[in-house]
């Protein structure tokens, strides 16, 4: 995760493998208090026992669920990153528009897990709570570096425009309510950046 604390996590065997299998797909499908540990145990197999004696508790298979969702969506940002490292700042911001759009395409149907999962997890003593923030925190530190490549002077203020956009593409891909947020959001990204790149030259970066 990061800087950010770390959860503690379980040692995965195969039977707390199922357990997880089971419950990310039920939690992201249904929600995660709509979700029981009965329905979870049966849909993967195992008792009752097992599934506490392999995660304790229900809150543990739910940060289990969120760490393990984003630790996949960093593993894919981070190769949609690797490919365009020799293309220059504006490219590596695009990429991240980018990955979002084949991570939805792929994992989030019904939008960001992160996002659904703080709907119903927003008691910081929470468990998972560190991992929902801490996503949203890395990615707010990951959008200011890369700002501060295309214009050191405004890196702040265009760090937090790009994470406006890229949340609001998230949650407009979740609801649906218009075709291809990314697509959206992108072009008023590139419209950025060129202002951005303006602004570089008017501004020394400090």
């Amino acid at each position: 995760m990061g800087d950010e604390e770390k959860p503690s996590r379980v040692r995965m065997t195969p039977g707390a493998r199922r357990v997880l299998e089971a419950a990310e797909r039920l939690f992201y499908e249904r929600g995660i208090h709509a979700v029981g540990v009965d329905l979870i145990a049966a849909e993967a197999g195992v008792t009752k026992k097992t599934l506490y004696d392999r995660f304790g508790s229900k809150e543990q298979i739910v940060v289990e669920y969120l760490a393990g969702r984003d630790e996949r969506w960093r593993g894919l940002l981070g190769a949609h990153l690797d490919a365009v490292a020799e293309q220059g700042p504006a490219a590596r911001v695009l990429a991240v528009f980018e990955a979002s759009r084949a991570w939805v395409a792929e994992y989030g149907a019904k939008g960001c897990g992160m996002i659904n999962a703080h709907a119903e997890i927003s008691d910081p003593a929470h468990p998972a709570h560190p991992v929902i923030t801490g996503q949203k925190r890395w990615m707010l530190d990951l959008f200011t570096r890369l700002a501060r490549e295309v214009d050191a002077g405004g890196a702040d203020r265009l760090a937090r425009t790009l994470m406006l956009l890229h949340e609001g593409a998230l949650v407009a891909y979740g609801l649906g309510v218009f075709p291809d947020p990314f697509g959206q959001a992108l072009g008023q990204v590139r419209d950025l950046l060129g202002e951005g790149a303006a602004g570089k030259r008017d501004v020394p970066p400090r």
